[in-house]
C-alpha cells in the first residue's frame, strides 16, 4: 500500500470532482481538498504532528 500521504492525496482529489462547478472556482475547491488531503495523510503517516500545532498555537504570549 502507498503512503497515507499519497492517499489522501488522492482522496482529497476525488472529493474535489464532487463539488467542481468548473473555471477558477473549481480550480481552487480542488486546491483546498487536495492540500488538506495531503496534511491529513501526512499526520497520519507521522510526517506532522497536528495535535502539537494545534495545542502549540494557544500559548503564545
Amino acid at each position: 500500500m502507498k503512503s497515507l500521504t499519497v492517499t489522501g492525496l488522492i482522496l482529497g482529489f476525488a472529493f474535489a470532482f464532487a463539488v467542481i462547478v468548473g473555471g477558477l472556482v473549481g480550480f481552487l475547491w480542488a486546491l483546498l481538498f487536495v492540500t488538506v488531503g495531503g496534511v491529513i495523510g501526512a499526520h497520519f503517516d507521522g510526517k506532522i504532528d497536528l495535535r502539537a500545532i494545534i495545542n502549540g498555537s494557544g500559548n503564545r504570549g
